[in-house]
């Protein structure tokens, strides 16, 4: 290892490479002078959130975008939370990509805002900053047993199996025959179908190496889905569905009871009065009919064979509310998971779930919690919403603060699709540049990355660019093809950064 790696893995121990106090540190505008009249904005984070931000922003004949990423490689959930069976859905990386190859983008990665680098620090250097870093955190279950061994997040798995540097160390004990996830959302779903998915059937993704022997060793045969409210609540869409009725080698489990009385609603006023729509949207519609066929209708003959024939099989448990982890004899991993059955209340948007009292045990090795990402505050100057998980913003203006702005998750919460957050971040990136043409912004120069280069030179910092990520790309598509993958991903920063000679 060399001592440029070295300093890379313990930047925060040393005194030289701790940042320096905003206080101790001289005013850009002495330390650096510049006729550049271009207006300089940053964004914090590469994921969809702040490459769309970035791509809008050079509308602007003259702005020039800086993106920083607190990883060593680009895209965000793109890279890390997107399902390796799912390609087709990263190849916005492609459109990504043309915005880094502008000639008026530069990419900084390895550089942690907030840790490396002060929000303030930035907001002197540019013109304007926008916080794109979505949400890096998970929302916990607050019950008694969420801290045994064999429970963990849906979002730290995810990020296990899809080479994020900080899950790699997450190791998760599949020696058990009943896994259940908490939640029924998109997530949830993609979580249940790596766990049950056949190997062979992943062997030609981008899935890391290490998960993928891990889920070789799979002793997981039954995966249990559990929401607090019924079918008509379901956060999950269509597409996942079909997938997993669909998924070789196993077999759905629903109860009919949970959906009686459904076909009547989705024809009638029912329907209409219970979700307080004057219309179903059609996708919600055809998710529901999807339910209903698989949970109510005798499959046809070759499904009958398929379900027949499996050897795994996932479930949706509704109208349950999750009190306790149960621990296992010794109290050294988790047993079951006791669970409040529930009853609805209110109607439409409204609808909640009360417990009715009554309560069961679901027995199970592995639990995962998927109830929702959460973002986290970035730097004590920036306002934090810390119940909704937001930074308080009108339109992508953060909350009194000039200059300051954010898009994607962390300004609206972790919901919606990859596209969703495309408009979000285009309107925040419209909004700031409707303040640069009414003279909203500061004036006169910036000095830009010139400023926050000298910075992180100054604190042991040694940012990657995206010249390097092409380097780093080649290398993990030249180690997939031996196997025949699209690529073997890297998931130490460390090898990243000797791989680079930094």
């Amino acid at each position: 290892m060399t001592s440029r790696c070295w300093r890379w893995w313990g930047r925060s121990a040393w005194p030289w490479t701790r940042p320096l106090s905003t206080g101790s540190t001289p005013s850009f505008r002495h330390q650096f002078s510049t006729q550049e009249k271009t207006p300089q904005i940053c964004v914090v984070g590469s994921g969809p959130a702040g490459f769309y931000t970035a791509q809008h922003l050079l509308k602007h004949p003259q702005a020039h975008v800086d993106i920083y990423e607190k990883q060593p490689v680009p895209f965000g959930l793109v890279r890390f939370g997107v399902a390796p069976d799912h390609p087709e859905v990263k190849n916005v990386i492609n459109t990504f990509t043309q915005t880094a190859h502008s000639g008026r983008c530069a990419f900084w990665g390895n550089v942690e805002v907030g840790r490396d680098v002060t929000v303030p620090e930035l907001r002197e250097a540019y013109h304007a900053v926008v916080l794109s870093y979505g949400a890096e955190d998970h929302r916990a279950l607050e019950i008694p047993g969420e801290e045994l061994p064999g429970v963990c997040s849906a979002r730290a798995f995810v990020g296990w199996y899809n080479g994020l540097p900080e899950n790699q160390e997450l190791k998760p004990d599949l020696s058990c025959d009943t896994a259940v996830i908490l939640g029924q959302g998109n997530v949830a779903l993609d979580v249940a179908r790596i766990l049950l998915t056949p190997p062979e059937h992943l062997e030609k993704t981008d899935i890391t190496k290490a998960a993928l022997g891990v889920l070789r060793q799979s002793q997981v045969k039954t995966v249990w889905l559990v929401g607090r409210r019924g079918p008509l609540q379901v956060a999950f869409t269509i597409k996942e569905l079909r997938e997993m009725i669909q998924l070789p080698g196993t077999r759905p489990i629903l109860d009919p009871v949970d959906f009686l009385g459904l076909q009547d609603r989705l024809k009638g006023t029912a329907w209409r009065q219970s979700t307080m729509l004057t219309e179903v949207p059609r996708p919600r519609k055809r998710l529901m009919e999807l339910l209903l066929r698989t949970a109510m209708e005798k499959p046809g003959r070759e499904e009958a064979a398929h379900w027949a024939s499996a050897s795994r099989a996932w479930g949706l448990r509704f109208f349950r509310s999750p009190q306790q982890v149960l621990p296992s004899p010794d109290g050294r991993g988790a047993a079951g998971v006791r669970l409040a059955v529930t009853r609805l209340e209110g109607v439409g948007e409204a609808t909640r779930a009360v417990p009715t009292g009554v309560m069961e045990d679901l027995p199970c090795g592995l639990v995962l919690s998927s109830i929702g990402y959460k973002s986290r505050p970035i730097d004590p100057s920036v306002p934090f919403d810390s119940k909704l998980g937001v930074i308080p913003n009108v339109e992508g203006r953060v909350t009194d603060v000039p200059g300051l702005y954010c898009s994607g998750w962390v300004k609206r919460g972790p919901t919606g699709v990859i596209a969703t957050t495309m408009t979000d971040s285009f309107l925040t990136g419209q909004t700031l540049l409707q303040d640069l043409k009414a003279g909203l912004l500061p004036s006169g120069p910036r000095p830009g990355s010139a400023a926050i280069q000298a910075l992180l030179s100054s604190r042991g910092v040694q940012p990657v660019s995206f010249s390097d990520w092409e380097k780093l790309d080649a290398e993990e598509v030249a180690r997939g093809q031996s196997t025949g993958k699209p690529r073997e991903k890297l998931v130490d920063p460390q090898e990243m950064l000797c791989l680079l000679g930094h």
